[in-house]
């Protein structure tokens, strides 16, 4: 790989961090700060100058958050959404860094949800050193902002900091400190810094990172100018003798399972990869370790086929397990269609799952009443841009089939995952079949949700079960 060019400079960490750093180099994309097994998979250097973008994976696994000003932010999500045809991605409303003002709303067990620029956050009460409630208002931060399909609310905090990767400025903090156990290194770096030609900026004390122990003194000069600059910005904000030009962005990027196979080979033209590398390791860290050992052995085909039966039969889902059925939407939101037992296992691939319905209104589309004691039997085909749902009566009877047309399929341990793309099929009782909510998916196109082809692709899908069902 050729050496960069661009002076944008990118941090990456978690499960996809070998993929993405191959793909954000082939697109001119500098990656600084590398972990020890990054360097060593790459034949090249990495710089450890402050970085412009950071790059961190969900806590759910899903896919990545990338933060950082608004057009370094923005060049490195239009990187990566063209990783896969099911890559997605939602700018946050609250960006990670942002400074304002947050009115307290109400007080729920541990934490105080507040509303800041028209968006609750949390903030916890433990954190703030007097007592508060409703009405209150305070200078906050937003701490961490996490994917919508996640469904919880961003954090904010009391105390203000500045982040480059390697340092961090944090105010009504004095001196300077290592991330790190003390050692010979870390005293150093210390040291060090004052020796710098430029002074810590006064009321805020500076946080190295461990890594920081490496830099050279124009790579800590750098960093510390540029904090600075940053900490004087807010500081002229909050005193209102200046206004801050807070261009801030935060994505969110959800990877699909074939988006995951593309990461893949990606990853595998740098180092041994098995087949289903980041959709095994997606499952969990138990997962992602039997990834780590297994590569670690031998010496995978990427291109081989998942292997279903291995992954699922170690970590689940099997036979009698309890899953939810997470409907993904469009614009990022994801909820449970109930949680069913798996009462069929295939190890091709395959899963049924069997879930009770109570009583009350219709099935969607169907337009048949939804009593107690119905059934909904959902036959899941990991990979597959459909599944079907049949729904019986008590004695039996068959109440339609609901074909959900979505992104490939992936089952996990404790839920089936996917993204809904809006149009499906309905087969109804007397054998009539229709296709359903295509002006639905029209309009999540026209709002940026589902990008053209990805829309396409769900509309062929939905021709192609339709005569099928209709033969």
């Amino acid at each position: 790989m050729n050496e960069s060019t661009t002076d944008l400079a990118t941090r990456v960490r978690g499960i996809y961090t070998t993929a993405l750093t191959a793909h954000l180099l082939e697109n001119d994309i500098e990656v600084v700060q590398a972990s020890q097994p990054i360097q060593q998979r790459f034949d090249r250097s990495f710089s450890v100058k402050p970085a412009d973008v950071m790059v961190e994976t969900t806590a759910g696994r899903q896919g990545v958050i990338i933060h950082g000003s608004s057009v370094s932010a923005q060049r490195v999500r239009n990187a990566c959404i063209d990783i896969g045809i099911d890559t997605l991605s939602w700018q946050h409303s609250l960006p990670v860094g942002l400074i304002g003002e947050a009115s307290v709303k109400s007080i729920e067990g541990a934490d105080a949800v507040c509303s800041l620029q028209n968006t609750e956050a949390a903030l916890r009460l433990e954190n703030i050193d007097r007592y508060i409630e409703p009405g209150d208002s305070f200078t906050v931060q937003v701490r961490s902002s996490p994917p919508p399909w996640e469904d919880s609310r961003p954090r904010i905090q009391t105390g203000i900091q500045v982040k480059n990767g390697i340092l961090s400025a944090i105010r009504n903090k004095t001196g300077v400190t290592v991330d790190a156990p003390d050692s010979e290194a870390t005293r150093e770096l210390v040291g060090m810094t004052d020796l710098l030609s430029v002074d810590v900026l006064d009321g805020w004390g500076l946080r190295w990172d461990a890594q920081a122990t490496e830099c050279d003194l124009d790579t800590l000069q750098t960093a510390v100018q540029r904090v600075n600059e940053r900490a004087a910005a807010i500081e002229a904000s909050l005193d209102k003798t200046a206004p801050i030009n807070d261009e801030l962005c935060t994505y969110s990027i959800w990877f699909g399972r074939e988006s995951r196979s593309a990461l893949d080979r990606v990853r595998g033209k740098v180092t041994s990869t098995m087949a289903g590398h980041h959709r095994t390791k997606a499952v969990s860290a138990r997962a992602s370790a039997g990834v780590d050992l297994a590569e670690a052995l031998c010496d995978p085909d990427p291109n081989d086929t998942f292997p279903f039966a291995a992954v699922t039969q170690q970590f689940g889902p099997a036979e009698g397990d309890q899953v939810d059925l997470m409907h993904g939407k469009p614009d990022g939101r994801a909820f449970s269609l109930g949680r069913g037992e798996v009462t069929d296992w295939e190890a091709e691939g395959s899963l049924e799952i069997t879930r009770q319905m109570s009583g009350g209104g219709h099935y969607d589309a169907l337009g048949t009443p939804r009593k107690d004691g119905d059934t909904a039997v959902t036959k899941i085909r990991e990979g597959r841009w459909w599944y079907p749902t049949v729904y019986r009566s008590q004695e039996g009877h068959h109440k339609g089939t609901y074909l959900n047309i979505c992104t490939p399929v992936e089952c996990f341990p404790s839920a089936v995952r996917y993204v809904d793309l809006h149009i499906d099929v309905i087969k109804h009782p007397d054998g009539s079949v229709t296709t359903v909510d295509e002006d639905e998916l029209q309009m999540s196109v026209d709002d940026g949700d589902i990008p053209p082809e990805l829309a396409e692709r769900a509309r062929s899908v939905a021709r192609s079960v339709n005569r099928a069902l209709s033969d």
